[in-house]
């Protein structure tokens, strides 16, 4: 206690060296459990980028390409699910709720989705979250259409803009459906999902605009007018995936394998954790390197803290001499400097996550709503606990190395005057 006593008077009279050091530190350490914290959190939102739905099904492909096409609006399926073959699914006693998927057209690089007011239901993200509407409603007229978030604002579209939308992935003049514009009736609260970047529709809607169309474009004489197609029956003819809920979990693989085998054509079911879990390692180095880039800050700060001792410890040769003339052992001038190298660990750790706690408090609702990631404001996890203590380790490592130096030095060396 003596020694930390006068290592905490040394750094108190060095305290505007101190003080810039434990900043360092403490940066460091903030920026060090940030990202780690950002990482964690984000590995969970992309695990919950769809929550609550026990099978997606699809044309026979593979697992993640069904999952980037279906959840991610990424690529094109190979084939596209009859209607017929859906309603047996959905007629299936194990299966509580379904939602039906149709994907193929576009609004300005934003993909258009077609699909039924039961997606607004049952839509699960982020550990069960549902989805909520900022403005306006689901979509009620066969022209009405819900905007994502992020098309809302990448757009600047508004309750009840017109909106024309595109054949295919272009959006090139030909291929626009001018002559049955939509209206904005309702636009979704941020979710930090590909929910964001989709402009929905009903699937009444996308079969309307496309009667008459073939091979990609309008045949002269064959397309019809809204209040014509409003007329008509729309049921669609096939979708491109849906989305399944069951009754029981324990029914889930046997209702993947009842899929997985239907005769009348090739439909692949896959369980969304786990093709979440095999396309999350596909992008695993990056997350590591965002972590091995922390860590570094953590020991650009900690060379800063070796530099200030070593600087101040050249400074101090008198001081330490003096130490040792009035009966201050080697070891005790070694625990001196290793003190204040602990002290100055800790008191950065402490400050870091300090710091981390305020920015969390004070950042949460700003990034939800800018980015759709939650950051919980938790106690610290195990994972943090030991990046705290290899960090107080690597602090102690470091004080060493002017400890030891000091250590090395004599009492004569101390009071001569150096020439």
């Amino acid at each position: 206690m003596p020694i930390l006593r006068l290592a905490l008077l040394s750094l108190w009279n060095r305290r505007f060296t101190a003080l810039l050091t434990l900043l360092s530190i403490a940066l460091s350490v903030a920026l060090l459990l940030g990202v780690e914290r950002v990482r964690t959190e984000a590995r969970a939102s992309f695990a919950s980028t769809i929550s609550g739905t026990d099978l997606i099904v699809g044309a026979r492909s593979g697992p993640i390409q069904l999952l980037l096409y279906a959840v991610f609006r990424i690529g094109n399926p190979t084939n596209n699910i009859s209607w017929q073959s859906y309603q047996e699914i959905a007629a299936q006693p194990q299966v509580a709720w379904t939602v039906p998927l149709s994907l193929g057209d576009s609004h300005r690089g934003f993909r258009v989705l077609g699909t039924s007011l039961d997606y607004f239901e049952h839509y699960r993200y982020a550990r069960g979250r549902a989805l909520t509407f900022a403005r306006g409603q689901p979509f009620a007229d066969l022209y009405d259409a819900v905007l994502g978030a992020e098309v809302a604002r990448a757009l600047g579209y508004r309750l009840d803009d017109a909106i024309v939308i595109a054949h295919g992935a272009g959006d090139v003049t030909f291929a626009r459906h001018a002559d049955q514009p939509f209206r904005v009736a309702g636009i979704l609260a941020r979710t930090g999902t590909p929910v964001d970047r989709a402009v929905h529709v009903s699937l009444a809607a996308i079969e309307a605009i496309h009667i008459g169309w073939e091979g990609g474009a309008p045949m002269p004489g064959r397309t019809v007018t809204p209040d014509q197609a409003r007329r008509m029956d729309l049921t669609p003819t096939q979708i491109t995936a849906a989305l399944v809920g069951l009754k029981s979990r324990i029914a889930t693989f046997a209702m993947q394998r009842w899929i997985n085998a239907y005769r009348e054509e090739a439909l692949l079911a896959v369980l969304p954790g786990v093709a979440l879990s095999e396309l999350w390692s596909l992008v695993a180095v990056a997350e590591q390197a965002l972590l091995i880039v922390s860590g570094f800050v953590v020991l650009v700060g900690l060379i800063g803290m070796l530099t200030a001792l070593l600087i101040g410890l050249d400074e101090r040769r008198r001081e330490l001499a003096i130490l040792r003339s009035v009966g201050a052992r080697p070891w005790q001038v070694l625990a001196l400097i290793i003190g204040e190298a602990l002290l100055l660990t800790l008191l950065g750790l402490l400050t870091g996550v300090v710091l981390l706690y305020g920015l969390l408090a004070a950042g949460t609702v700003l990034v939800e709503g800018r980015f759709g990631l939650y950051l919980e404001l938790r106690v610290l996890s195990a994972q943090e606990w030991r990046l705290l203590t290899a960090v107080l380790a690597a602090g102690l490592l470091v004080g060493f190395i002017p400890a030891w130096r000091a250590y090395r030095m004599s009492l004569a060396d101390g009071l001569s005057l150096r020439v």
